[in-house]
């Protein structure tokens, strides 16, 4: 049975429309530096695990679509390379600090989500996304939100 997370991405560095234009559709979810959201893929993400795509730090932040996991977690390479605008100089290929995973698109959703609509929604409205203070840029999302975000879009469930 899956898993389901919530991944922030910032649409002006990586949006929905970007990770759809790739090839195969699927992208590695790099640059995460964040301990806690480290070890969810390093040790929890797996494939098969839905994802909702959710756009921050933009005029009306939302759930603005649906992916999945295609790839578990692995070292994040950016965070070897100098040249790379998360390059960790503590991290090594013997003793990688930093992990990702990879993610595929499946869909926009017809209706994104806004914050205020997650709030509305009595199943929603308990999201991490939603607490004051959570800055996660993943985090877990329970199966029962991952349906209702799913029925309010009137979208049958891609995985």
């Amino acid at each position: 049975m899956p898993k389901y997370w919530l991944m922030k991405s910032e649409p002006d560095s990586f949006s929905l429309d970007d990770l759809q234009q790739m090839p195969n559709m699927t992208e590695h979810w790099d640059g995460v530096r964040n301990y806690q959201a480290r070890n969810l893929m390093r040790d929890t993400i797996k494939v098969g695990d839905g994802v909702l795509f959710y756009h921050s730090n933009c005029k009306e932040p939302s759930i603005v679509g649906l992916a999945k996991v295609v790839r578990e977690g692995y070292p994040d390479h950016t965070a070897l390379d100098p040249r790379e605008k998360h390059f960790d100089p503590k991290s090594t290929d013997a003793k990688p600090i930093w992990f990702m995973v990879d993610v595929q698109y499946l869909c926009h959703l017809p209706h994104p989500l806004s914050r205020d609509a997650l709030r509305q929604l009595p199943t929603l409205s308990g999201m991490g996304v939603l607490r004051k203070g959570n800055r996660l840029s993943v985090q877990p999302v329970a199966a029962e939100e991952w349906q209702t975000v799913l029925s309010v879009n009137g979208v049958d469930d891609p995985l």
